[in-house]
């Protein structure tokens, strides 16, 4: 059968539009494809997965079931080799090729390895995928140090998986405090301090010049050299300093592309029949009102509804999202959102107390950015109000008290949404 809809990509935007599809399509072709073997799982789960505390069983999106229950032709292991877009056609490696009459790019991201000497020895990672994970874990048996390269969201969830494991870690971050890109000093500094409890090495303002080899196997991982020429003994090095939007197919294409592939509020890149979703796309942020990359799970799925929902022909726009992070690491719960380190003309409202830091940012006198760092409780209601656009003059001061909710809201200013839990912003 000759596929209506070919989907690239088999993780949270995929899935959400080949659902959104069926909502609007029963009939219609679908076909999903994918290089990696398994079907779609939680890649946010992974450290989970290499701390030993999931199986993939415990890490499926959906059930096994899943594309038979929704007649999907799911080619999983199976890469993209090009596209050749005035022919509508997806090229698969291996000369095969199959037609679409909607195409959806759900490609996300590549993980970014910087030129390091010796980064081709036996015993250096990336961590973005399952397979990452299973491949790391035979390296462990021994519990050699590790070090880090990146102190972001995925240097975190990895160091906190090999504290479980009882691996030691040193983490080495080129900037000068960890978690740069999601939050404010104030609350990297706590952070730092509870990486520090958990016998974490924080390396910060240095980067690795080059990985070392053994003395007596000189193929395999031994060390690493830095920038000030401070050696450290390790068994592996994890390259985790961010990712990439993964645009290769799209390169010298008619399809547009910034930092991203560039799509509008319906999810529609430039050239016709064709859209694009999750982090590999610019799509609508909405405390900046532009298209911009917000590379997180929620917005990834949200955004392949819409583009679903716009394929099967359902008009509708996507109402936007924003960079928004939850995440516990070494029991430390912390948000961010929106704009952490506000620009000129904000006004910032700060608390601190002991382990415990709020942060709201407003412009205007509606928020655009926020920290909660210790004390996360009310990071939803105040995240409700910033994506519900609220004008919060009226109570802005009660904002970042210690008992601020919902009753500080006057009733007429309430909507249905305010009351988000962190675990709802950041599934």
């Amino acid at each position: 059968m000759v596929p209506k809809y070919v989907i690239v990509g088999n993780s949270a935007g995929g899935i959400g539009a080949a659902e959104a599809i069926r909502e609007v399509d029963s009939e219609g072709s679908i076909c999903i494809i994918s290089d990696e073997p398994f079907p779609v799982y939680s890649r946010p789960l992974i450290s989970e997965f290499l701390a030993g505390e999931r199986t993939l069983d415990g890490m499926l999106y959906r059930p096994r079931d899943f594309y038979q229950q929704n007649a999907i032709e799911a080619l999983l292991g199976q890469k993209v080799a090009g596209i050749d877009f005035p022919g509508a056609r997806v090229v698969l490696e291996g000369s095969e090729s199959l037609p679409w009459e909607r195409l959806l790019l759900a490609t996300g991201g590549t993980p970014i390895v910087p030129n390091i000497a010796g980064r081709d020895k036996e015993g250096v990672f990336t961590f973005t995928t399952l397979e990452d994970a299973r491949r790391m874990e035979r390296f462990l048996e021994g519990k050699p140090r590790v070090v880090v390269i990146g102190g972001g969201l995925i240097g975190m969830s990895l160091a906190s998986a090999l504290v479980k494991r009882g691996v030691g870690v040193v983490m080495v971050e080129l900037l000068d405090r960890v978690l740069g890109a999601v939050l404010d000093e104030p609350a990297s500094r706590l952070v730092e301090g509870v990486l520090r409890e958990a016998g974490i090495e924080l390396i910060t303002g240095q980067a690795v010049r080059e990985i070392t080899g053994k003395s007596f196997e000189e193929g395999r991982v031994g060390g690493v050299v830095l920038q000030d020429g401070r050696q450290l003994s390790c068994g592996l090095v994890v390259i985790a300093i961010g990712g990439a939007p993964r645009t290769e197919l799209v390169k010298n294409s008619p399809v547009k592309v910034n930092r991203g592939i560039v799509v509008d509020r319906h999810m529609a890149t430039s050239y016709p029949h064709v859209y694009a979703c999750g982090d590999v796309a610019e799509g609508y942020d909405f405390v900046y009102g532009t298209g911009r990359l917000t590379p997180i799970w929620p917005n990834a799925y949200l955004g392949g509804r819409i583009a679903g929902y716009n394929m099967a022909g359902k008009q509708t726009l996507y109402p936007g999202g924003t960079a928004a992070n939850s995440f516990k690491y070494f029991g430390y719960p912390l948000v961010s959102a929106g704009m952490v380190n506000p620009q000129d003309g904000c006004e910032v409202l700060v608390s601190r107390q002991d382990r415990s830091y709020r942060k709201v940012v407003l412009k205007d006198d509606h928020i655009v950015g926020l920290v909660f760092a210790g004390d996360i409780q009310q990071a939803g209601v105040a995240f409700g109000l910033m994506r519900e656009g609220v004008n919060v003059r009226p109570f802005k001061d009660a904002l970042v008290r210690d008992d601020f909710g919902l009753t500080f809201i006057p009733q007429g200013l309430r909507r249905a949404g305010l009351g988000v839990s962190p675990r709802e912003m950041v599934p």
